[in-house]
């Protein structure tokens, strides 16, 4: 986060020590927390009012999935540049895919490592990714309209095509392997695919690496990227 950004959250969880470790840890990573609720009607009144940057909430003690869904889209309309990171002890792909389909800029499972939200934070305003190296060479440009993935899904996409594991994704771009994780079952969902050798063809065929027995294609330099 750059050093001239304020950012501001309300979190919203029903319990109150998991308010004061959210804030706890929030205060680690320069972000300031100015409402703290345990009733989803107000957090939404303390987002319409202070118009935070930032929106945690736990969404499991809502009375069904889509009510706590129809948090995020509240808060969303109230404040349409808001970001939302949903808190849940939840981790199938359906809860996931639900809760990102309606604007969540994130998913953390509550057994995730405190890292792992810090770094939901990250990404939430689009500067998770660092390499501190260049991509493998025979990545190509990431310029074809019709690909269902962000830049970041991307870059992820074609390191695990060039056979990269996660244990060395997590620490190249980072991020813990929790974190790799979510990014890849984002993208499986997303390409309809269910495993790495799935997802590696489908980067061949669309020409996001060089398949085998083609010249390599030279990438440009990747950073942190937009959502």
């Amino acid at each position: 986060m750059g050093q001239h950004e304020a950012r501001q959250a309300v979190l919203l969880d029903e319990h109150p020590l998991w308010l004061d470790a959210v804030e706890s840890l929030f205060r680690g990573i320069q972000i300031d927390v100015v409402g703290k609720a345990g009733d989803a009607e107000i957090a939404i009144e303390l987002v319409s009012a202070l118009r935070p940057s930032l929106l945690v909430a736990e969404i499991d003690s809502r009375p069904n999935v889509a009510h706590g869904l129809d948090l995020i889209r509240r808060a969303r309309t109230a404040v349409p540049e808001i970001r939302t990171i949903v808190l849940s002890q939840r981790s199938d792909p359906e809860a996931i895919a639900a809760a990102l389909a309606v604007g969540a800029s994130a998913y953390v499972v509550k057994t995730a490592h405190p890292d792992d939200l810090a770094a939901a934070v990250r990404q939430a305003f689009g500067q998770s990714l660092y390499f501190a190296s260049s991509p493998a060479e025979h990545s190509r440009p990431f310029a074809e309209p019709d690909v269902p993935l962000t830049r970041r899904e991307l870059e992820i996409l074609a390191l695990v095509a060039e056979g990269t594991s996660n244990a060395r994704l997590a620490k190249r771009l980072w991020v813990t392997e929790q974190t790799v994780k979510f990014h890849l079952s984002n993208i499986y969902r997303k390409l309809g695919v269910s495993n790495r050798t799935e997802a590696s063809r489908w980067a061949q065929l669309h020409g996001v690496v060089s398949a085998p027995g083609e010249p390599p294609v030279a990438n440009g330099s990747i950073g942190a990227s937009a959502r």
